[in-house]
């Protein structure tokens, strides 16, 4: 017997007088013209495990694509048996000159903001390659969970490796995308294949985590213990990153729209695996030897330019080029004014048109 009706039968045994309860007040909208079933489904699902995660971004595509900002493949299980998803984007009225590979950041996906990203560089002629971590975004596990960073950087450099190896791009020059986290994911593949890039692109890479992001010491050993006990509970304080990184408001508001990023507080594991992830590349900056482009925000409070100046001074690649925005915050390529946006665009792909040149063959 449905709840409701068993309510009422409930009532009238007591030989009450059923009253009609006060209706509640309609909650605030989160998403002007969105459909309110669609609303409520997405506001209420548990986005752990995959399936689920899948089901709420299929339900929410169309309206993710339908949004007023500028910049707007599939599964495969990999090696250790883990379902990848994986998205590529080609140019269409180009000789493709290269094959750009991006890493995207923590809690994200690519099949939002860097989707957009994704088509400006591959209209410029690249064939654009990404995957979805694990435990992020499409692809299989616990979501928000890096259980190690070195096994995460392993199933990169694994997909990479497949789509490096295809004949049909074999002969192309191949680049680095990395962007926030994603910056440490590309350098991490960069010391493990220090011979097989041309180059990389490096976004506000998270060489370090700012200051203002971290927890105060005491608190960073409390959560290294409790990390071995409860190693999957969201219990790492932090703050409102999309209000740190984004400086534009209303685009800050449209992160909301990426339903499927993980925004919770960062789990316990995850977090020691970015700690000691940040320490070991700021004490190898000096290994990198491939040519690399930095672009960053001077007002960047998530992760520090001040590391990326560092990178530039200390690594012993001689082709080395530092970009500096000032006043930019973190999200350089989804957060600023649209002219900033495409500034920042605008500079990766002159960088990639000139590197790209001097590793093709003339005909």
């Amino acid at each position: 017997m449905p709840h409701v009706n068993a309510k009422v039968s409930a009532v009238a045994a007591t030989g009450m007088s059923a009253v009609p309860a006060a209706a509640a007040p309609p909650s605030p909208r989160r998403w002007e013209g969105v459909d309110p079933a669609l609303e409520r489904m997405v506001l209420r699902a548990c986005l752990d495990q995959a399936p689920e995660r899948r089901r709420v971004r299929e339900a929410f595509k169309d309206v993710q694509l339908s949004i007023d900002h500028c910049l707007f493949k599939s599964y495969e299980r990999n090696s250790r048996g883990v379902e990848i998803f994986s998205k590529c984007w080609f140019p269409e009225n180009h000789r493709m000159k290269a094959i750009v590979c991006l890493c995207h950041g923590y809690g994200d996906t690519c099949t939002f903001f860097l989707d957009g990203i994704a088509r400006k560089i591959a209209s410029a002629g690249y064939g654009v390659f990404a995957l979805d971590y694990p435990g992020f975004g499409l692809s299989e596990g616990l979501h928000g969970y890096i259980p190690s960073f070195d096994t995460l950087v392993d199933d990169v450099a694994e997909h990479f490796a497949k789509i490096k190896g295809n004949p049909e791009y074999r002969d192309l020059p191949s680049f680095l995308f990395g962007q926030s986290m994603g910056g440490a994911v590309a350098l991490k593949i960069h010391f493990k294949q220090p011979k097989d890039w041309n180059g990389a692109i490096l976004v506000a890479p998270m060489c370090k985590i700012s200051d203002d992001v971290v927890p105060a010491w005491p608190v960073q050993q409390v959560l290294i213990f409790m990390a071995k006990l409860l190693p999957k509970e969201k219990l790492v304080p932090q703050k409102d990153l999309a209000e740190l990184a984004f400086r534009e408001k209303e685009k800050q508001e449209q992160c909301s729209y990426n339903v499927i990023a993980y925004k919770d507080k960062p789990r316990l594991r995850t977090a020691l695996e970015m700690l000691r992830t940040t320490q070991e590349i700021e004490s190898r900056l000096q290994e990198v030897s491939l040519p690399i482009i930095i672009l960053h925000g001077e007002a960047d409070l998530v992760t520090d330019p001040g590391v990326s100046k560092d990178l530039y001074e200390k690594a012993k690649t001689s082709d080395k080029t530092l970009r500096l925005y000032k006043d930019a915050y973190h999200a350089i390529l989804e957060g600023e004014p649209d002219e900033g946006i495409f500034k920042v665009l605008d500079d990766i792909i002159s960088w990639l048109d000139q590197h790209a040149a001097k590793e093709t063959p003339s005909s």
